[in-house]
């Protein structure tokens, strides 16, 4: 066993969701406006980050969405879905710790008011930035994080240019939060939606049931429509660390 992968995967999801918290948590003072300018490009180039610094060791996943959907289409091992998917939601609760921390010692800050806040929670209905209903939030995410499968495994196919994987799989996901922020401000990946969810409770963590079940959906028909576009999976690589070397 290669706990060094593990520890990458753990590292990579805690610097991707610190970042991506972050910029949320300073971003939602100034408005939605604002947010919707600074929180995408945070968490693509987060993520963009967190691949280029541990990518080459772990594969860079930081998503249970990713880590499931390759291993369905035989472009990951099972046997490492449960641990890589441990590591990313710790790297999430760590992220969102470290944000709680930041923000309940600003002056005149209380408990209460960071969890009415929101805390970089993902949600539908009332809870949603646009007050989308369910199903749209639904089919958001589901859409969303399929086209980011299709993408993340074109951009890691053997038949594509080597070394920019990480830089087209970060501006991808720029890309769907300026799209989807509005609706369910933006999820796509579980792990992201499980961090804020743990120290808001009530509403997050009854809905969160939903940015569980759509990214996976998402990510299993994103990876089948790839398989089925791109052929073998023998051609492919998905999202291994062999994908994203500078030297590949």
């Amino acid at each position: 066993m290669d706990l060094r992968k593990y520890a990458a995967e753990l590292l990579g999801s805690f610097l991707f969701f610190s970042i991506g918290y972050l910029s949320v948590g300073a971003a939602g003072a100034a408005g939605l406006t604002t947010a919707l300018l600074v929180v995408p490009f945070s968490f693509g180039f987060g993520l963009l980050a967190a691949i280029f610094a541990f990518g080459h060791i772990s594969g860079g996943h930081f998503n249970p969405a990713i880590s499931i959907a390759l291993a369905a289409v035989k472009r990951f091992e099972w046997k490492d879905v449960a641990p890589y998917v441990l590591v990313q939601l710790v790297g999430a609760a760590l992220a969102s710790l470290t944000l709680w921390t930041i923000a309940i010692n600003q002056k005149g800050m209380t408990s209460n008011a960071l969890k009415e806040s929101g805390f970089a929670a993902n949600g539908y209905g009332d809870h949603s930035p646009g007050s989308y209903a369910l199903i749209a939030c639904l089919i958001t995410e589901v859409v969303m994080t399929a086209i980011f499968l299709i993408v993340i495994m074109g951009a890691t196919d053997k038949r594509a240019p080597k070394g920019f994987a990480g830089v087209a799989i970060g501006l991808a996901l720029t890309l769907i939060h300026l799209v989807s922020i509005p609706v369910t401000n933006t999820s796509v990946n579980p792990a992201r939606s499980f961090g804020p969810a743990l120290f808001v409770q009530g509403w997050a963590l009854s809905q969160l049931w939903l940015f569980w079940v759509a990214p996976i959906v998402g990510g299993l028909i994103g990876a089948v429509v790839y398989q089925l576009m791109a052929g073998d999976s023998k051609e492919g690589e998905g999202l291994e660390p062999e994908a994203l070397a500078y030297d590949a």
